[in-house]
């Protein structure tokens, strides 16, 4: 028995409207403008990092969805599913395809700094004129990777600490699943991702406050339910601070993602 709109009806309403909205300015700006901006750096190249960071998001995503359904984390509405792939219905598997691509299509429109920081010393190891100029480049690109991994790492470790405590499980849980992939993105760059940090906060925080708005009306409407005795209890007007946090962090992963695919098409394309 259907009690509410369907996930499904969800997307309709919510995802499809800004995705089309998004491609047309899309089209416009790329026609348009003459600004550096983040999709016109990588061009045609740029949707092949989209579809990458897409690719890998739906097969990191898949086995913690599943397991999180399975520990009772979140459910669904009666009849407000259609089919389901294992634990979780179509729509999840639609919210992982959607969410990055609407992400990726704000991100394009945004303007890159000039530049890019800290450059590669075994590339321009021909530059320096000494070897303790080489060593003090390799100091300067090694050490905020490090510290950034460093960061990532201890997040990782409090979030399989917060796993061991029924209200704390969820957002240990997100912690936990994102501490690898906050690792390898801060290492592999957080220099290029500093530098530009204002492009990296803009793409995460719009679409994030977008999507909070969503989840939060899908939860009053009964599309999905999250569990209160897997969470803290805290809420940002009404929205679980755990489901917060997921928006913000998946955002994150895409956003931070497609910048570092960017150094990488400017700087060895």
């Amino acid at each position: 028995m259907v009690t509410g709109p369907s996930y499904l009806q969800f997307h309709v309403a919510f995802i499809v409207p800004v995705l089309s909205m998004l491609t047309a300015a899309a089209v416009v700006s790329r026609t348009r403008t003459t600004r550096r901006t983040v999709w016109s750096v990588g061009g045609h190249d740029y949707w092949i990092g989209v579809a990458v960071v897409t690719l890998l998001a739906v097969v990191y995503t898949t086995p913690w969805d599943n397991y999180l359904i399975a520990e009772g984390v979140w459910g669904y509405g009666d009849g407000q599913t259609l089919v389901r792939f294992g634990l979780a219905p179509l729509g999840e598997y639609l919210f992982f395809l959607l969410q990055p691509t609407v992400t990726a299509l704000w991100l394009g429109q945004l303007t890159l700094r000039d530049g890019w920081p800290t450059p590669d010393p075994l590339r321009d190891a021909g530059a320096v004129a000494s070897a303790r100029e080489l060593v003090d480049l390799a100091a300067l690109s090694t050490w905020p990777r490090l510290l950034a991994g460093g960061a990532a790492a201890g997040l990782g470790l409090c979030g399989a600490w917060l796993l061991t405590s029924l209200p704390t499980f969820y957002l240990g849980a997100i912690l936990a699943w994102s501490a690898p992939v906050l690792f390898i993105q801060w290492v592999v760059g957080a220099p290029q991702l500093w530098h530009q940090r204002r492009v990296v906060a803009l793409g995460v925080a719009v679409p994030t406050v977008y999507l909070w708005v969503a989840d939060r009306v899908a939860i009053a409407t009964g599309i999905w339910h999250i569990s209160e005795a897997h969470t803290v209890g805290l809420e940002i007007v009404g929205l679980p601070v755990e489901e917060a946090l997921f928006f913000a962090v998946t955002n994150l992963f895409v956003v931070q993602g497609l910048v570092l695919f960017q150094w990488v098409v400017e700087r060895w394309g």
